[in-house]
């Protein structure tokens, strides 16, 4: 970014600050214990924390049977982060690593990529990852961070409920309700790397109706290239929203839907003939749900989403794609048992314009995706529960699959929980494994597989969860993960993608909170991981040491301090280690980061974050022709609340 840019925004920022603060001046009062709320939760409290993930009714923290992390909106704001991403590097079991100004690989349990296929993500209901190559391409994901509920973080298989894909683990954010993101809420953020703008209203309607609307702006500067040369990363994003909700008694309507746009600097011309340009991203998403709640504690949902994508790459592919998507869920008690039923449909549709390097044949598909689940819960004896669940997903490519799942839960007493679980989980062929050239026929190098299977994984987990002294809560777990079907090569060119690797991973991980004093809370956890990849009897396999199946730090590891230095303001410091990556030239690294908040006055809250502060650049992910390097980092914000 030149200097009369960064003037220019830099005078945005301020002309920004001080409107708003003008503002601020005549607005209604509201004391400021509404407003330095800093821990929303008591250690106490934080066992009972409602999710859903876990079977898809609402139960307490403490009585699910899963390896399980909860990032609350109070855990959000304290941070200081301003993407998504960002966000998931609170959960200590997920392994989250920036590839450039936009981009990131991020998973669970192993097998990390820009392209990981392993791992399923949910807003609010609605699948993002994409059928082109079962991964998520995470500059395309937005949301107002504010608005974010909480998000749930499960380490494991969630397929009998969530369905392919849902392998090593299920990450599912939730937003507001409209009724709780009521008032004006202007923020803005301006620093060395990254500005953005954000505003939303909330309001409603009739006698039960709510609304809310936003629209936000972000800009990023970009990354540094190991060589000193210019990636041309840089990227703008510009994205819009809304959602109502209404209704009273046994009935309840949501209706919601975004739209965003966003693109890179324009990236030259290669050789002095073929224009790279942009990476270019667009699309829009629309969701209703319909929830009925009957006298005897039983619940119905019907769910249906259409999201549309856009991605224009001329160097890698160029897909444009509609989804749809609806879905059933019945959940009622049957005596001593908790029965969660249903079934869906998702059509998918797809038309890829070839790239400098990748070309899928056919250029456009039609997929279909069906389903039906069931899962009970219930006592088998005092203080002992099993759950028994069983998916079936029918896809266009492997036909009938079938998701089991077992689960045994003991409670020794009210704030203890030993769990063990047995899943069976695939992850189905998507467009890339099928469809893929590199480059296009007939000098292919990598062709798609025409015989490519689900790689299957037989999962097996044993828990404890728990709270001592009223002034710790604590979980460990440990994961034995026996694969069959990996993605691999053949030898001999052109490489055809096979499934003829083996694997075996297992590993343990951690996590615990705990309040050292009133108004101080200490946060831990890490993850050790260990694989074992193996080309099965009798064949020949390529991707044994590859970047896509063998990429992973042996361990990683977090502690976060948060400190309510007065009652309006809080200091948050925060140290990551990760471990070096195995086939990748990325040294471990240790991260450290601050975030200061200070609520100046009724309605006006100002900080100051920064990130990698513990040294002035450092390597995340990358191979030796295109690693990135992250830079230190640091920017002021505003937030104005009415």
């Amino acid at each position: 970014m030149n200097t009369h840019s960064r003037i220019k925004s830099a005078t945005h920022f301020v002309a920004i600050l001080i409107t708003t603060y003008l503002g601020c001046s005549v607005c209604r009062a509201q004391s400021l214990s509404e407003k330095t709320d800093i821990f929303s939760l008591s250690i106490e409290d934080l066992l009972n924390i409602k999710v859903v993930s876990v079977s898809k009714q609402s139960q307490p923290l403490s009585t699910a049977a899963a390896s399980i992390y909860v990032i609350t909106q109070k855990d959000i704001r304290n941070s200081g982060a301003t993407t998504i991403p960002e966000v998931l590097r609170l959960a200590p079991q997920l392994h989250v690593t920036q590839i450039n100004a936009s981009q990131y690989a991020i998973s669970t349990r192993g097998f990390n990529s820009a392209a990981s296929n392993k791992l399923l993500v949910l807003m609010d209901g609605r699948t993002i990852y994409s059928p082109l190559f079962s991964g998520v391409f995470w500059d395309q994901q937005d949301l107002m961070l504010e608005d974010v509920e909480r998000i749930e973080v499960i380490s494991g298989p969630g397929a009998t409920l969530w369905g392919s894909n849902a392998v090593n683990g299920v990450i599912n954010i939730i937003t507001r309700r409209a009724a709780d993101s009521s008032g004006w809420l202007a923020a803005a953020h301006a620093g060395n790397f990254e500005r953005g703008v954000r505003t939303r209203y909330g309001g409603s309607f009739g006698d039960t109706g709510h609304f809310k609307v936003y629209g936000k702006v972000r800009d990023t500067d970009n990354s540094l290239r190991f060589d000193g040369g210019n990636p041309h990363d840089a990227f703008r994003n510009v994205q819009a929203g809304f959602r109502t909700d209404w209704g009273a008694g046994r009935d309840f309507f949501t209706l919601q839907g975004d739209t965003y746009d966003g693109h890179t600097e324009d990236r030259g011309v290669f050789a002095n003939v073929l224009a790279l340009g942009d990476i270019s991203v667009s699309g829009t998403n629309l969701l209703t749900r319909w929830q009925r709640r009957y006298e005897d504690g039983s619940n119905l949902q019907v769910q249906a989403y259409w999201d549309y994508t856009k991605r224009r790459d001329v160097v890698l592919f160029q897909p444009r794609a509609d989804i749809f998507d609806i879905e059933l869920q019945h959940s009622l008690p049957l005596g001593q048992h908790r029965v969660v039923w249903g079934g869906g449909y998702r059509h998918g549709r797809d038309d890829v314009n070839p790239g400098l390097f990748a070309v899928f044949v056919p250029d456009s598909r039609t997929l279909e995706w069906k389903n039906l689940f069931i899962q009970d819960e219930f006592a088998l004896i005092d203080k002992v529960k099993a759950t028994l669940g069983i998916k079936l997903e029918h896809n266009d490519y492997t036909g009938l699959e079938y998701l089991p799942t077992a689960r045994l839960a003991w409670s020794p007493s009210e704030k203890s929980l030993l769990w063990t679980a047995y899943s069976r989980a695939v992850r189905a062929p998507s467009r890339y494994d099928r469809d893929v050239y590199y480059p296009a026929p007939p000098n292919s190098i990598v062709i798609g597989g025409p015989n490519f299977e689900s790689e299957v994984a037989n999962v097996f987990a044993l828990g404890y969860r728990g709270q001592a002294w009223n002034r710790l809560v604590y979980s460990a777990t440990a994961y034995y993960h026996d694969w069959d079907k990996l993605r691999s090569g053949t030898p001999i060119l052109p490489l055809e993608i096979e499934n003829n690797i083996e694997a075996k991973v297992y590993g343990i991980e951690l996590w615990a909170t705990y309040e050292l004093l009133p108004g101080w809370r200490i946060s831990s956890g890490g993850a050790r991981f260990n694989n074992e990849l193996r080309v099965k009897p009798g064949t020949n396999a390529l991707g044994l040491r590859s970047d896509i199946l063998s990429n992973d730090p042996k361990y990683q590891a977090q502690l976060r301090s948060s400190w309510q230095a007065t009652d309006n303001s809080l200091l948050e410091v925060s140290v990551r280690h990760v471990a070096k990556l195995s086939n990748q030239p990325i040294p471990a690294y240790t991260a450290l980061d601050m975030h200061y908040a200070w609520q100046v006055a009724k309605q006006l809250e100002l900080s100051i974050t920064g990130r990698n502060l513990a040294d002035k650049r450092h390597r995340e992910f990358g191979n030796s022709t295109s690693v990135n390097d992250i830079q230190r980092m640091a920017w002021l914000a505003i937030t104005w609340r009415q």
